[in-house]
């Protein structure tokens, strides 16, 4: 079992490794080792396109992170009081949009934007006031953040959920017997309690859709996400630019996951202690 686990370990990690090892190639071909050097990283930063990307998939992160850690954070507080089927119907749903494919997310999504412009836009039109024209919906920043931060949501639910339904309930009982009101036993009671999963779920929000290329893909419109220019990139060759890139993408993941896993642990802690 333990050579079991090393060859599974070995064959997810190996290739990321290498990606990582030749991103410091000192030569021009991605899969020849000739010598150490940083400069695809220099060349990189410096590539307008890679940083007008990299400024999209941030923007677009940061704003569906926000929206799915609010709405997320008010759906698990509400389904504290549902029990019986609806919980079971809930909970469902939940999982279901964790578990469903992200082509089939991205293809569904692109399907319901579109129709919802092409029935919004002939309203505005006919409605707006102005000589010039009308403004028109259509896909982009708009389209990407929504996307991400509806499936974003399911996981910030289970994340806070699991945290509400661990508790302390009698600090919450306590503040209403001492005659606080329900919003301030809410921000000086329940809120630092779930505050670490909170975070956590802004967190992994914010990786998913920094690092998403599937649902970007189809309901990006006409802007360039980070996975996205990668992808268009590597058709015409993979490059150790390429490499850097993917290795700078790798490390602030992993570095956010861990701070994510660190929180949510020390919520933990700090419940059992």
């Amino acid at each position: 079992m333990r050579a079991y686990a090393l060859a599974v370990y070995l064959f997810l990690y190996v290739p990321i490794a290498v990606i990582a090892v030749f991103s410091f190639n000192a030569g021009r071909h991605a899969a020849q080792l000739q010598g150490f050097s940083t400069q695809w990283y220099g060349k990189a930063l410096s590539n307008p396109f890679v940083m007008e990307a990299l400024q999209t998939s941030a923007t677009v992160a940061f704003a569906s992170a926000t929206l799915a850690t609010i709405a997320g954070t008010l759906a698990a507080l509400a389904l504290q009081g549902v029990s019986g089927r609806p919980r079971l119907i809930f909970d469902a749903l939940l999982y279901i949009a964790v578990m469903v494919p992200g082509i089939v997310i991205g293809i569904a999504t692109l399907i319901a934007l579109v129709t919802l412009f092409d029935w919004i836009n002939p309203a505005i039109a006919a409605l707006w006031p102005l000589a010039e024209a009308a403004p028109q919906l259509h896909l982009g920043k708009g389209s990407l953040i929504a996307a991400h931060g509806l499936f974003a949501m399911a996981l910030v639910v289970i994340i806070v959920r699991a945290r509400v339904a661990g508790m302390d309930r009698s600090l919450i009982e306590a503040s209403a017997d001492l005659g606080a009101t329900p919003w301030g036993t809410f921000r000086q009671v329940t809120l630092p309690q779930i505050f670490p999963a909170i975070l956590a779920g802004f967190l992994l929000s914010f990786t998913f859709s920094f690092d998403d290329f599937i649902i970007a893909f189809f309901v990006a419109g006409s802007e360039t996400t980070l996975p996205i220019y990668v992808f268009s990139s590597i058709r015409r060759g993979v490059t150790p630019e390429i490499n850097a890139i993917g290795t700078m993408v790798l490390a602030v993941s992993l570095l956010i996951l861990v701070v994510a896993q660190s929180i949510l642990h020390r919520g933990r802690s700090r419940k059992a202690s």
